[in-house]
């Protein structure tokens, strides 16, 4: 019992081994860019000249149209609570310290 209080887990590992690797594959297409690099040749829909440069913030929004209405409705359904809470707070503020109708 005293021995399993003062146990720490061992970190689990992460081991992945490739399922579909072709060396042979990989040694052609290294040959194959070396040889187009010896000889100038470009393949022109792999390198524009510019580095890559990923575009993916916002993405998700864009293609659901940006916010969805039921975000919205939500947002304000919050805000309302939000300023309903503030007022109520406030009308007890008054009526405990500046009002006599507590004594």
């Amino acid at each position: 019992m005293i021995g399993r209080f003062f146990h720490t887990p061992a970190a689990k590992r992460f081991n992945i081994t490739p399922r579909f690797y072709d060396p042979e594959k990989e040694e052609r297409e290294e040959r194959e860019r070396r040889i187009k690099e010896e000889l100038g040749i470009f393949d022109e829909k792999k390198d524009d000249g510019k580095p890559y440069k990923p575009n993916v913030k916002g993405q998700f929004r864009k293609t659901q149209g940006g916010y969805s209405k039921t975000t919205e409705k939500a947002r304000r359904a919050s805000n309302t609570r939000l300023i309903i809470l503030v007022m109520i707070l406030v009308l007890i503020f008054y009526l405990f310290f500046y009002s006599d109708f507590l004594g």
